[in-house]
Formats: C-alpha cells, sequence, structure tokens
C-alpha cells in the first residue's frame, strides 16, 4: 500500500516548501518540465529513484491563504469549504540541483528542482496548472525533508541487494520515474524498460543506459495501456523463464488502490536476491493486466514485483 498522508511540519519526514517557478521547458511534445525555486530548497531531499512528491495546487477562491501548516494539515484541510481546498497531485522529483548558478543572489548559488508532468487537454486543476503556469508562479511542494534523520518515505523502487535484471513499465506518467531510476541504476544493471508515450516524437524523453534496453513506442490512438502490456510480456519472455503460477488478488481499480511494493519489516526488498525484479507503474487497469500476467502465468515470485496504478482512466480528475 502507499504510505499514510505524511505531515506538513518542519521537522517532519514530509514538509511543505513554498516556490516560484523559475523555468519551464517543453522536454518533448507531452512532457513539460517546472524548475522550482525557494529559499528553503535547501532542506529539500533527494533520495532519487521514484520519489514521489505533490504538488499542492492553489484553492480555488484564496489560494494558498487558508492553507494550514504543521501536524494534521490534511485533516484541517479538508474540514474547510470546497472553495478554500488545495486540490494535490502526486509527481516525481526529477533532478534537484543543490548548487544551481543564481548570478542574482547573495551567494551566486542557489537549489533548483525540476519536476517533469504531462501535458495533456485540461481535464481538472492540475491538467489546468500544467497548461496555464508561467515563470514566477508561485506554488507549494510537499516533499521529503532532508534534515529528517532517517528514511523519509515516498521512494517504491525497492529491489533486492542482488537483482539479476531488471523490467521497468510504464505510460507517460511514470516516465520521468523510469527517467530517474536509469540515471540511477548503475552501469552493470541489465534488463528492459518499457515505456508507452503518446507519441512516437516523446521517444527522446527517455536516457539510456548502458545495460538496460529502453524501449519506448508512441500510443498514436491506440488504447492507453495496449502498448505497454504488449512490451511488457514480450520483455518477459526474454529475462526470465516460466516458474509456477501464483494466485493473487483481483482488485477492483475503480473502487480501490493498486499499489503494493513488497518489503520487509525495515523498509527494503522482502528478497535477498531474485532474477528478475519488475517495476510497474501508470493506468491501473494496465497494471493490473501485467501483473496477472508476470504472477499468475509467468510464476514471477510476487515478492519480486512492485506496482502502482498511479490513476485511472474514466476517472475525471478532482
Amino acid at each position: 500500500m502507499s504510505p499514510a498522508r505524511p505531515s506538513a511540519s518542519p521537522t517532519s519526514p514530509f514538509r511543505f516548501f513554498h516556490v516560484t517557478v523559475a523555468a519551464i521547458h517543453d522536454v518533448t511534445p507531452s512532457m513539460r518540465r517546472f524548475t522550482f525555486i525557494g529559499d528553503d530548497l535547501i532542506h529539500y531531499a533527494d533520495p532519487g529513484w521514484d520519489q514521489r512528491i505533490k504538488l499542492v495546487l492553489p484553492a480555488p477562491s484564496s489560494g494558498y491563504a487558508q492553507l494550514p501548516d504543521g501536524e494534521d494539515w490534511y485533516g484541517r484541510m479538508m474540514k474547510l469549504p470546497e472553495e478554500h481546498r488545495c486540490p494535490i497531485r502526486t509527481y516525481t522529483t526529477r533532478s534537484v540541483r543543490y548548487d544551481a548558478p543564481d548570478p542574482g543572489g547573495a551567494t551566486g548559488t542557489r537549489t533548483e528542482v525540476d519536476v517533469d508532468m504531462v501535458v495533456h487537454d485540461p481535464l481538472g486543476p492540475a491538467a489546468r496548472w500544467v497548461l496555464d503556469t508561467v515563470v514566477g508562479t508561485g506554488a507549494v511542494l510537499l516533499g521529503p525533508n532532508r534534515q529528517w534523520d532517517g528514511d523519509a518515505g515516498g521512494v517504491d523502487f525497492v529491489p533486492p541487494q542482488v537483482t539479476e535484471r531488471f523490467l521497468l513499465g510504464g505510460d507517460e506518467t511514470a516516465a520521468p520515474a523510469i527517467a530517474r531510476i536509469l540515471e540511477d541504476l548503475p552501469a552493470s544493471a541489465r534488463g528492459v524498460a518499457v515505456v508507452e508515450m503518446p507519441s512516437d516524437a516523446d521517444a527522446p524523453y527517455l536516457p539510456t543506459h548502458p545495460g538496460i534496453e529502453v524501449r519506448v513506442t508512441g500510443r498514436e490512438g491506440r488504447a492507453h495501456g495496449e502498448v505497454l502490456t504488449e512490451g511488457v510480456r514480450w520483455a518477459a519472455e526474454e529475462l526470465c523463464p516460466t516458474g509456477v503460477p501464483q494466485e493473487v488478488e483481483e482488485i477492483d481499480v475503480d473502487r480501490e488502490l493498486l499499489w503494493d511494493v513488497p518489503r520487509h519489516a525495515k523498509g527494503g526488498n522482502a528478497l535477498k536476491r531474485t532474477t528478475l525484479y519488475a517495476w510497474l507503474a501508470g493506468e491501473a487497469a494496465a497494471v493490473r493486466t501485467m501483473r496477472r500476467h508476470l504472477v499468475s502465468e509467468r510464476g514471477i515470485d510476487r515478492r519480486s514485483v512492485a506496482f502502482m496504478g498511479y490513476w485511472r482512466q474514466g476517472r475525471t480528475e478532482g
């Protein structure tokens, strides 16, 4: 399951960062990069991998004026009238630069945080924010606290210490996490990354890796998830022999959160060694199909499969 909602206190694992949009760059036609700056970002932790963070959007009527802070901030916010509640969306830290040049600053450097977001039709507040935001816009990030002594949470790429091969699979919403994982994996890692993007023109978004074959395919009008699930099936056949099929519980992705990252009590992977570690994220129904194929059909140890339903097709963004 995904972790419990964090506190936003400066002394908590996750905290609020009041930031400003310093730059906006279209990396590909479907992926837009927002660079955030702010005095407190020096305390923004960067453990890498698929670190989840939250973008807190301005409330329709009051912006951030009534956003609570400290313990139980979320509970207190949900008691506010709807027009004063800040919508919250989940993204991935793409990169952090603690010593980026700052010609106008007193020290000559500043901390910058890059967050990549998908550009699509404005169905909800996050999509509108991505399309309408300009340089100089203020925002709030809820991210890991560098001052926290311990694991702040929010990282779900947790492979066993000895992993022979990796299988990464996801759609455009998982592309920033896969890109960061590819950058953080050692050069000795081996495997395949399968990514479904809206268009072939988005293929350059994913970085290369000396030992991971990166297969990026544009959807180009096909049903969402079709390219991804096919690609993961082919990659699994190449990477891992068929094992003993295991039963997996069926999850109603329209009612339940599809999210499972096998861990032991201390937070590491439940296994010490595996032939194949699969990390799958994206549209929930597609992730469910991939999980069923890997565990129930190919017999891959379910403790070696992390799966996360980032969103559900047909569900309007609130």
